[in-house]
């Protein structure tokens, strides 16, 4: 495995790590779930806790770092926010730096789940992020927060490598879904940010008005550039789907979303119903793989035949989480 040191790094979004980490970080979570109940991993983190700082729910992210902590020897702790006593603009409580603080001397790291409905205005969870960070003596982790999902993008790079092989070069689509399901920007930011970092052109579908963070695209184009690849925009989502290697059909939320509140949200987006991924749309492809993240609105973000079918690598990608995680938490904590 090539050699990096990245023991008490944070890990907030993979634009914070070097390509050359990144690639370690994959490197040993194919070697981790290649072996995945060897003796070699299974006392990386004997007898150390990890702290799991939910503010918002979970199905895979919670079982995916309890079972990685496990793996390795070690504990992972679940932490409802709501039971801790944070003090924020509504209420009384203790300070973050003296939270960070007795949390460090009780663990190896710290994960922090924090979404947009938790936060007042976008950029609110990844500012906590790096405030704890700061703080903090022991690496913190993004379990997901309003603006990246470092753990789902490594999770889908290691998929996608193992069913089209060799991503540099390859095109992936990232695609507007029509869903009710009022989604944030994070996994689909953190995915154009590390696919267009690690070598793939990148192509972004949705309808006119649902565009992302700006910053995030002006990073990706850089990334693109340096890597020799593509980047692009379009709204015809029929011709989107042509010749790509993967497709990532996922909804997100408009930019005007803590305006508009929930319900305008889905009002905005109901007017984009057409927009689903389907086996006629993804015979335009190049036998591309489907990928995302999860939860899935089947029916409305794609079809069940496109969730089912042989290409699809959604439980691979699930999968992925576990062993990515316990890479990144071998790495930084062990």
């Amino acid at each position: 495995m090539m050699a990096v040191n990245l023991k008490g790094r944070d890990l907030i979004c993979t634009q914070d790590w070097s390509v050359e980490e990144l690639e370690a970080t994959l490197e040993l979570g194919a070697k981790m779930k290649k072996e995945r109940y060897s003796e070699e991993h299974a006392a990386i983190l004997r007898h150390k806790t990890f702290m799991l700082m939910f503010y918002n729910s979970s199905l895979r992210t919670r079982q995916s770092f309890e079972a990685a902590a496990t793996e390795l020897g070690g504990h992972a702790q679940f932490l409802e926010t709501k039971n801790l006593r944070l003090k924020s603009k509504t209420q009384s409580g203790e300070v973050m730096k003296d939270t960070a603080g007795v949390m460090s001397r009780y663990g190896v790291g710290i994960g922090i789940r924090i979404l947009e409905d938790s936060v007042e205005k976008y950029g609110d969870g990844d500012k906590f992020l790096r405030d704890f960070a700061d703080v903090a003596t022991v690496p913190i982790i993004s379990m997901a927060h309003d603006m990246f999902h470092p753990c789902q993008g490594l999770a889908d790079v290691m998929g996608m490598r193992e069913s089209i092989g060799d991503t540099r070069g390859k095109t992936l689509l990232q695609i507007w879904g029509y869903s009710p399901m009022v989604r944030s920007w994070s996994s689909v930011q953190e995915s154009i940010v590390i696919n267009s970092r690690l070598g793939m052109n990148v192509r972004m579908a949705y309808p006119e008005g649902f565009e992302i963070d700006p910053d995030v695209i002006e990073t990706t184009k850089a990334n693109c550039a340096a890597a020799g690849t593509t980047f692009e925009v379009t709204h015809d989502q029929d011709a989107a789907y042509d010749g790509v290697d993967v497709v990532y059909s996922r909804h997100w939320m408009h930019p005007k979303r803590y305006e508009l509140g929930r319900e305008g949200e889905q009002e905005l987006s109901a007017k984009h119903k057409d927009w689903r991924a389907t086996t006629e749309r993804m015979a335009r492809t190049h036998d591309a793989a489907f990928i995302h993240p999860m939860p899935i609105d089947r029916g409305n973000e794609a079809d069940d035949a496109v969730c089912d079918a042989e290409r699809s690598i959604i439980y691979d990608v699930a999968e992925n989480r576990l062993h990515a995680q316990k890479a990144i938490m071998a790495l930084t904590m062990g």
